[in-house]
């Protein structure tokens, strides 16, 4: 990875962040009329929503090299691929479940359980999508770790807004952070001009 690469790599992820944060929040300014009556103004919200979406690039930046970190040390430290393939597997049980479960038990009351299956779906629906095209652009053994970082890894990063337990928030930061990670997952092997390589 060079300079050049990485630079390219950041301001393309940055300008889909903010490009993205900023359709998501106009969009959610409009179809939420309580937003509208509380007197905030366009500009306002449009910058905000602009520089929430830049921000949330570079949090999908820093877990997109965690991630790439991580994976070359465990991959130096377990030989065989097929038992870190089956320890990916298992973290994203153990996120999916976190993400309902947990969310559900640890809400005010006896809530509807039914919309704390909605955001694990969606993930794993954006994530099936993203690891397809992984697997169809390189090779059959990009799979797990395309579905293991869109799903395990975006749920990490996404903890700020899943401690709220508030759907706008939860939204505003989903959207921008999947289509930040899948534009870097799916674009990697192109900066690195590594062919058919899955990372």
């Amino acid at each position: 990875m060079t300079l050049r690469k990485w630079f390219y790599l950041f301001w393309t992820t940055l300008v889909i962040g903010a490009v993205i944060g900023t359709l998501t929040g106009v969009i959610m300014q409009v179809t939420d009329p309580e937003a509208v009556r509380s007197g905030k103004a366009i500009g306002f919200n449009l910058v905000t929503s602009l520089l929430g979406g830049a921000t949330i690039s570079v949090l999908s930046q820093m877990g997109f090299f965690a991630y790439l970190i991580v994976r070359y040390i465990f991959m130096g430290m377990i030989p065989k691929k097929w038992v870190w393939d089956y320890l990916q597997i298992i973290v994203i049980v153990i996120v999916l479940f976190d993400l309902i479960y947990l969310r559900y038990t640890g809400a005010e009351g006896t809530p509807n359980f039914l919309p704390y299956i909605v955001l694990p779906l969606c993930i794993v629906i954006a994530g099936l999508a993203v690891a397809w095209l992984k697997v169809k652009w390189t090779n059959k053994s990009a799979w797990i770790p395309t579905l293991f970082f869109m799903i395990a890894v975006t749920a990490i990063e996404a903890l700020p807004s899943l401690r709220l337990d508030k759907a706008a928030s939860t939204i505003f930061m989903m959207v921008p952070l999947l289509a930040c990670n899948a534009w870097q997952i799916l674009i990697l092997q192109k900066v690195l001009d590594t062919g058919k390589e899955p990372l």
